[in-house]
């Protein structure tokens, strides 16, 4: 047997391998991408807004949704969520920002009287340096950097904002931050989001929580004046004290809360909802043929904020024949 090295005694050599420091650039261009990554959803939601209202899509689609699906493989409620998104994004930003004549605000961002804000939403003095974090501040600001500035803490993806969508601006602001405090100064999870709105709207609670212009669904369950209108979906056209008054295609009607379900439809899906009551209402009519009316009835029992490219079609068709046509 050949004699092998003693374990003990073996001599180990460790090549040492220098990893460089960043440099000013660097370090200035991963902040740079790192804020891109984070703006993503925020970026599509503004796009797809600006395609939306400017009807870029008509030269080759004849309505958006289609055009989302076949250009971006996204659902009709993707798109929705995502520029609801953008729009809370951009209040959250707004929000954040110190106002001009604030010194430190409660979150610990000190900021100048006459300081504008950056693109993360923080306002600083115009002749700062930039900090550690990129941020322009004063030479002669204190800032307490053993708190996390919640200012600086943005969302990341459009789940962590959908929770947001029904609340007023100043309320998502707050919610956010306080979303923020409670996942330790990081980026709060979907979940997180949703459980301080939760705790919110159970402080805040009415007896009638419905609003005007949501879509709701018809419980007709025990009331025969609402015989033969169960599932069908209805828009809140009043807000009373333990009921609604609602909107359907053929009349209005007074419900009871506990005969109305919420559809939790996005305040677009509401208006795209309020569109196509108001094309059925200018066709329907008790004097149109039985089929007609059960294609127009079909209708009023969606579970869905749009018609299909079929249903769009036929409701074309109906227009131009009994009510004229109304532009979506």
């Amino acid at each position: 047997m050949s004699q092998q090295e003693d374990p003990a005694t073996a001599t180990i050599t460790v090549t040492a391998v220098e990893v460089p420091e960043l440099t000013e650039q660097e370090i200035s261009d991963r902040l740079l991408l790192e804020r891109k990554v984070e703006r993503a959803f925020f970026e599509a939601g503004k796009a797809l807004a600006q395609l939306r209202d400017r009807r870029l899509y008509r030269s080759t689609h004849r309505t958006f949704e289609e055009y989302c699906r076949d250009r971006f493989g996204y659902t009709h409620r993707r798109v929705n969520y995502l520029i609801a998104g953008s729009v809370v994004f951009d209040n959250i930003v707004m929000g954040t920002n110190c106002s001009q004549n604030e010194e430190v605000d409660e979150t610990g961002t000190n900021c100048s009287q006459n300081g504008e804000a950056d693109e993360t939403g923080t306002n600083c003095s115009q002749n700062g340096e930039v900090d550690e974090m990129g941020t322009n501040c004063s030479q002669n600001e204190e800032v307490d950097k053993t708190r996390p500035n919640l200012s600086r803490i943005l969302p990341t993806n459009e789940g962590q904002v959908r929770p947001l969508a029904k609340l007023e601006p100043q309320q998502q602001v707050k919610v956010w931050q306080r979303a923020v405090q409670k996942a330790g100064g990081k980026v709060p999870s979907a979940r997180i989001v949703t459980d301080v709105v939760q705790k919110i709207m159970e402080r805040t609670r009415i007896p009638n929580t419905y609003h005007l212009g949501e879509v709701c669904q018809i419980l007709a369950k025990d009331n025969p004046e609402l015989r033969g209108k169960g599932g069908y979906w209805a828009i809140v056209s009043a807000v009373n004290e333990f009921s609604c008054t609602v909107r359907m295609w053929d009349c209005e009607y007074t419900v009871g809360l506990q005969h109305l379900k919420s559809f939790n439809y996005l305040p677009a899906e509401c208006q795209q909802m309020q569109v196509i009551c108001d094309r059925l209402s200018r066709v329907y009519s008790s004097a149109l043929e039985e089929s007609v009316q059960r294609f127009l009835e079909s209708l009023g029992k969606l579970n869905r904020a749009y018609l299909t490219a079929v249903e769009e079609k036929l409701l074309n068709v109906l227009e131009s024949e009994y009510g004229g046509e109304i532009t979506p």
